[in-house]
């Protein structure tokens, strides 16, 4: 998968074929960072279930301060640092763990939150408690998802999109 803007733009980063990820298409990237801002410069971005680790790449290639990536699978994790390695990602902090335990323990406030779990798992209803002491004044909440989530009181739809099946949004505490 390659990389579409920033320091790294072109850029390949790999990750193993043979698992069930379904990386975010490069259009949808595409969007994401126009409605980020292509300078994410200082922020610090948390990516939940980072599978291919493409969003993270990306805010680190557009200037992100830090981007903590968790990923519980540990195969798909050693691709991940082998990524950051080879693009000398200083930023990338790869983290193995579950999404919703490392939520539960993390004492880190981020900027921006990418959230793009498993379609299927039901992940939505029990990380949205868990999202709001991690998030920064103003912070937005990437989530990507087949159909649009029920938001609990105090969330808003910021920007959203279709492109196929995926239905993405950013999101933000009202």
């Amino acid at each position: 998968m390659r990389i579409i803007g920033g320091a790294w733009r072109s850029r390949l980063i790999s990750f193993p074929r043979d698992r069930d990820l379904r990386p975010t298409p490069d259009r949808v990237r595409e969007t994401l960072f126009n409605w980020l801002g292509q300078d994410l410069t200082g922020k610090t971005c948390l990516d939940l279930f980072a599978g291919s680790g493409a969003l993270g790449f990306e805010a680190a290639s557009r200037g992100a301060r830090r981007v903590v990536m968790v990923e519980n699978d540990a195969m798909v994790l050693r691709a991940i640092v082998a990524s950051r390695e080879a693009l000398a990602a200083a930023a990338v902090e790869p983290r193995k763990a579950d999404a919703l335990e490392f939520l539960r323990a993390d004492g880190g406030v981020y900027d921006v939150v990418f959230v793009d779990p498993p379609f299927k798992a039901g992940y939505w209803p029990r990380l949205t408690p868990l999202l709001p002491p991690r998030l920064a004044r103003d912070a937005l909440v990437y989530y990507e998802s087949a159909a649009r989530p029920d938001l609990p009181p105090g969330w808003e739809i910021h920007r959203e999109g279709r492109a196929g099946k995926v239905l993405f949004q950013l999101l933000k505490l009202a």
